[in-house]
């Protein structure tokens, strides 16, 4: 079935002494439009966050929110500079010479008070575990936020659906009555030419011949046999399970199309109203195939 464009999905997990939350929100968009908002020390992930959005989704403006709480898996590094303290230490016992003779040792807690001697960083990250984490995690996000987007394409398929239904039978009537506008125009005819003629014998073939001439200009044989074949189309579309929305788009632009014709040619006010009914119905299903993925 067709999905819709517009959707939201979250999803949490602890990995790796990570707690990691992403959220996946979309709304229409004629291409896919992909932003990744994270934490900068975490932007080398941004190209395989925006690989798997484009995995699962193809077309919309996509907005994917990232946080990350790392605090518990933070691991610090203490390094000893012993050059530097070696120098600190020579200096003490050479202040220690000048007091005098009195006995004088260095000690660590001395040293460690001294500038750079300890050094604090943070161990180095794998950046491709981290990579697989956030994935792993937007993963479940996404999946939350295509069965949104499902659930919503069934509501918009129903609803077209029976639109459809309602083109058809705007389509059955206009085939219905054509034939019978023609007839009507051959017996105004016949009327017109006896009263402006009175006595004098009525010219059948004249007659017969401007009847074809208007059964060939307004004849909408062809516009109704496309429109069947549109229709068919688009319920074949709403079954699939591939991204319909822009095929979907440029058929309905077809079907419109047809029901211009079909108002232009018609001089039938039966037919001129069954007209503006189907185009209505058109203007109304285009109206949510902008919404179908």
């Amino acid at each position: 079935m067709i999905k819709s464009m517009t959707g939201y999905g979250r999803a949490r997990q602890e990995l790796h002494r990570r707690d990691i939350t992403v959220e996946v929100r979309a709304v229409n968009n004629r291409y896919l439009d992909c932003t990744v908002k994270m934490p900068r020390m975490y932007a080398f992930a941004e190209d395989a966050v925006k690989q798997c959005v484009q995995r699962a989704v193809s077309r919309g403006k996509v907005d994917v929110f990232i946080t990350v709480d790392a605090s518990a898996a933070d691991v610090a590094k203490v390094t000893v500079n012993r050059e530097l303290a070696a120098q600190y230490a020579a200096a003490l016992n050479e202040l220690a010479k000048v007091c005098g003779p009195t006995a004088y040792k260095v000690t660590p807690d001395q040293l460690a008070r001294f500038p750079d001697v300890l050094t604090v960083t943070k161990a180095d990250e794998d950046l491709d575990v981290v990579s697989e984490d956030l994935c792993a995690v937007l993963g479940e996000a996404l999946t939350a936020f295509n069965a949104m987007r499902a659930t919503e394409g069934a509501k918009l398929a129903e609803d077209i659906a029976n639109r459809l239904d309602n083109i058809l039978t705007y389509t059955a009537q206009v085939e219905e009555r054509s034939p019978e506008t023609v007839a009507e125009y051959r017996r105004k005819l016949t009327a017109r030419m006896q009263e402006v003629l009175q006595n004098a014998s009525v010219d059948e073939q004249r007659i017969l011949t401007e009847a074809a001439i208007y059964a060939d200009k307004v004849a909408v044989d062809e516009e109704t046999v496309r429109l069947r074949s549109h229709v068919s189309q688009l319920r074949t579309m709403l079954e699939s399970n591939e991204p319909m929305g822009r095929k979907m788009d440029f058929l309905i632009q077809e079907v419109n199309r047809e029901a211009n014709t079909i108002g232009s040619k018609c001089s039938d006010v039966e037919i001129a109203q069954v007209a503006v009914g189907l185009k209505a119905e058109v203007e109304k299903m285009r109206e949510q195939v902008q919404n179908v993925e």
